[in-house]
């Protein structure tokens, strides 16, 4: 009897983030239509908006489609990206612009202090999932060692860092945006500020933000192999 022969399909793998794409989509290609093309010659102030905006935009939409469904960030960004559009069309002034970019982060510092109160705490999505720590093993031991108490408390305590991380953004975000954009709006100068205050606040306001995040990362790998005994590559997620 000859034994049939059975293959089993793979597992499909989440296709990974373009690096490049990110950068380019978002940050390269509008800065360089906001700061270069806004001039009566090119486009003009309104279409160089527009076209700007064109590329974060569909990338954003792009994401939320394959994923097939609704993800937290790139829902904000494409509202981020639609209200200061809109802000920049109607020609409001600038001021809305900072407080929008002040709201959105901050607003996501509250949402992640308020889950604590919640069954879906954030830093959950943040730090504490099975993408990035092997939940199932840590969550069996310290149901055994009776440490539960103290690992929530310890999820707490990374939930500030995560929020105060938001916070920061917040705040250097409103600062940011007064600094920089002083032209009315409408203006091809107006567009320029703006394309590199896109530019700019990546690495002002995203580098500070990112330390925090590994900070808190940090503390809870270092909490969990204290509270559970076992080795870092034993807590971390199997590639």
């Amino acid at each position: 009897m000859t034994e049939t022969n059975r293959t089993t399909p793979a597992t499909e793998q989440p296709r990974k983030e373009s690096l490049l794409a990110n950068l380019l989509l978002n940050i390269a290609i509008p800065t360089l239509i906001l700061t270069k093309l806004s001039g009566e010659d090119w486009l003009g102030t309104k279409w160089a908006i527009v076209v700007a905006l064109v590329f974060p935009l569909s990338y954003g939409l792009r994401d939320l489609l394959r994923s097939g469904k609704v993800n937290l960030f790139s829902a904000l960004g494409v509202i981020s990206i639609l209200l200061t559009g809109g802000i920049s069309l109607l020609e409001l002034d600038a001021e809305y612009i900072a407080i929008k970019e002040a709201a959105i982060p901050g607003l996501l510092g509250i949402a992640t202090v308020a889950s604590l109160y919640t069954r879906w705490p954030l830093v959950k999505t943040f730090l504490y999932n099975d993408m990035v720590l092997n939940t199932a093993k840590i969550a069996s031991v310290l149901a055994g060692n009776g440490n539960q108490g103290a690992f929530d408390r310890t999820l707490q305590q990374a939930s500030w860092m995560i929020a105060g991380s938001f916070f920061l953004s917040s705040a250097l975000n409103y600062i940011l945006a007064k600094l920089m954009l002083q032209s009315p709006p409408g203006t091809e100068a107006f567009n320029v500020e703006l394309g590199k205050m896109t530019m700019v606040s990546y690495g002002v306001i995203f580098v500070p933000s990112m330390l925090i995040l590994i900070l808190a990362l940090f503390f809870l790998l270092y909490r969990i192999t204290k509270l559970t005994g076992l080795k870092l590559e034993e807590v971390m997620a199997q590639q």
